[in-house]
Parts: structure tokens; C-alpha cells; sequence
């Protein structure tokens, strides 16, 4: 197929970009490059047969339908979205700028060209989403692909959405769609403001390891790598019109997985060891959900696919990736908002 992947510059959209090209696929990637974006997270696959870039806002309707006009995708792949829990409590428009606005633009985007072109019975628009757009569990229970919605957050409210767009374009379009929500990825090439990035560079520099409250809010941990190789599944396979929820099969407290990243600190890097003496218990950010889990159930039956990476495995790998590229990674520190605590309300 050729697939058009929006945020193809971010972390997991990068991690979709690089599987698709290894897949065979042909991969046109649109980002608008914003602060969290980065090229050299594609540049593995840059000069692939089959590789375009296009730089393009998804809130700028006109050069949406350029791209599509020009490029003529078999599928979509929607990931460009603004992310972070912290930026969304401090800056809520712009998540709802891009996340609801440009998911609206996007749609219309791929609905006029799926119309034109005669409606190609095997076009496909997968739409990419959060667990968080189901809210905070209790000690019991795991989120379903039927679990009522009950955001918390300016991000995850707006990703919640986004999803009852896609859903209205294929109940009222018939636009072909199939949606997944996914729990907390972690890998390469992920951002240094969030979790496991920033443990393990502050970890690096020998400076406070900050754990939001008491650290027991939990997550179920998905390695990058398999949740692309999860959504090009649903992708290919899916049911339209229907959701799949993807998880790790991981979950951990904050806390725990804090404890874990040090450990594999003090073994691969054992200058500052122990990195878990670092670890610094600050105040937690506002509606922090307690805790997230997934029910796997559907993509395993449905569709054969279940994770290959435990969280000690992932976590080890990634690790190391860090520790083996600082050429990466040291940019990015003087983005903006980086290293800096946000989302404090």
C-alpha cells in the first residue's frame, strides 16, 4: 500500500514510518515539525524507494487536499496530534487547534478524495488514539473497546473528541475507518519530556529524578516498536467501523518503573550508581489519573496479535539506546519547555 502518515516525525508515528517502509510499504510522511517532531527520527528510511516527506500543518486544510491530490494514499494513518499531559493543563488550545480542528480537517481531507476517486473499496483511514479518553480506573477492572468515555484532562479530552468525529464519518460518510487507543508507549526516539526519557537522562546527569505524588499511579507499558507493528495489523486487517484497543500486557506502578530504569542505570552505566537515591517525590500535577489498563482481548482474538516485548526487556533496550545516542537526544534539551516542570495549573 501507500500510506499517508501524519506526525510520521514523532515518536510513534516515526516508529509506524520506519515499519512500513521495512513492511514494503510506500510511505508519504506529513508533520508540521513542531517542537516534539524530528527528522532524524526517519533517517533510517529517508532515501527508502517509496519515502516523501510533505511539511504540512493538519490545520491547514488547502495543502491537505494537495497531498492528497498529489500522493494518491491507499490508507491514512492519523498520529499527528499535540500530546503531553502537562503542555495540555498549561496550553489547551493548541491541543484543541490540532487535535480536534485538525482531525475535522483531516477527515474532510480523506473523504473528498476517497469520493473522487470513486470510493476505493479498499481505502483505509486509521485513526489513532489514547486510553486516557476512557478516564482513571480503580484497584479492578481494565479498559475495553466499550468502556464509556470520561476524559480528565484538557489532551485527553480532546483526543476523546477526535474519536467521535472519526466515528460520525463512518456512520454518517461511510468513510472507511477502524480506530485503536493504546496505553503509555515508551522506546527510542521518544521525547525527553516524558517519563522514561526524562528518568533516564536525569539518571545520566546525576540530577533529581522527579516522581509525580506518591509515584503509585499505574500504566500499562507498551514498547514503540510493537505497538507499529499492532496498528499496521489493525490497518491491514481490522474490521471498518471498529475500535481495538492495544496494550502492553505490562502494567506497572510510576514508582516501580522508576526503580527498574535506575537498576538498569547502575548496570550500564555505573558512574552515580545507585541512580535510585536520586529519585525525588514532588507535587502531583492536576486530575492526574490513577490508574490505566487495557483489555487485549479483541486484537488477540480478532486479529493474532498480541506484544512481543516485556517492560524489564523494553525498558533494558531502551536504556541502552539512550546511553548509545547522545547525538540524538542532547539537541533536543533546549527545545522549548523541555526540563522544565509544567502542568502545574
Amino acid at each position: 500500500m501507500k500510506i499517508l502518515i501524519t506526525g510520521g516525525a514523532g515518536f510513534i508515528g516515526s516508529a509506524v514510518v520506519r515499519q512500513a517502509i521495512r513492511d514494503g510499504h510506500e510511505v508519504v510522511n506529513l508533520d508540521a515539525l513542531t517542537y516534539a517532531a524530528n527528522l532524524a527520527n526517519v533517517k533510517s528510511v529517508s532515501n527508502a524507494p517509496g519515502y516523501a516527506f510533505e511539511q504540512v500543518d493538519i490545520r491547514d486544510r488547502a495543502a491537505l487536499h494537495r497531498v492528497f491530490a498529489e500522493h494518491r494514499p491507499d490508507a491514512v494513518m492519523h498520529l499527528a496530534a499535540e500530546s503531553h499531559v502537562d503542555r495540555s493543563i498549561d496550553g489547551p488550545g493548541e491541543f484543541i487547534e490540532t487535535n480536534i480542528n485538525g482531525t475535522y480537517n483531516l477527515l474532510e481531507a480523506a473523504r473528498t478524495y476517497w469520493t473522487r476517486e470513486g470510493k476505493p473499496e479498499g481505502f483505509r483511514f486509521h485513526h489513532i488514539s489514547t486510553d486516557e479518553v476512557f478516564g482513571s480506573l480503580g484497584e479492578d477492572g481494565q479498559f475495553t473497546e466499550t468502556t464509556p468515555y470520561d476524559p480528565r484532562s484538557p489532551y485527553s479530552a480532546s483526543k476523546a473528541a477526535s474519536d467521535h468525529l472519526v466515528r460520525a464519518w463512518h456512520e454518517t460518510y461511510g468513510l472507511p475507518v477502524v480506530m485503536t487507543n493504546c496505553s503509555n508507549n515508551y522506546g527510542p526516539f521518544h521525547f525527553p519530556e516524558k517519563l522514561v526519557p526524562v528518568v533516564i537522562l536525569k539518571a545520566l546527569s546525576g540530577q533529581p529524578i522527579p516522581v509525580y505524588g506518591d509515584g503509585g499511579n499505574i500504566r500499562d507499558w507498551l514498547y514503540v516498536e510493537d505497538h507499529a507493528d499492532a496498528l499496521l495489523t489493525v490497518l491491514e486487517k481490522g474490521e471498518l467501523g471498529r475500535s481495538y484497543n492495544i496494550g502492553g500486557e505490562n502494567e506497572a506502578r510510576n514508582i516501580d518503573l522508576v526503580r527498574t530504569i535506575c537498576a538498569h542505570m547502575d548496570d550500564l552505566h555505573p558512574a552515580g550508581a545507585p541512580h535510585a537515591d536520586l529519585i525525588t517525590f514532588v507535587t502531583d500535577r492536576p486530575g492526574h489519573d490513577r490508574r490505566y489498563a487495557i483489555d487485549p482481548t479483541r486484537i488477540r482474538n480478532e486479529l493474532g496479535w498480541r506484544p512481543s516485548v516485556t517492560v524489564e526487556e523494553g525498558l533494558r533496550r531502551t536504556v541502552e539506546w539512550y546511553l548509545a545516542n547522545e547525538d540524538w537526544w542532547r539537541p533536543l534539551l533546549s527545545r522549548d519547555g523541555v526540563g522544565k516542570r509544567l502542568g502545574t495549573g
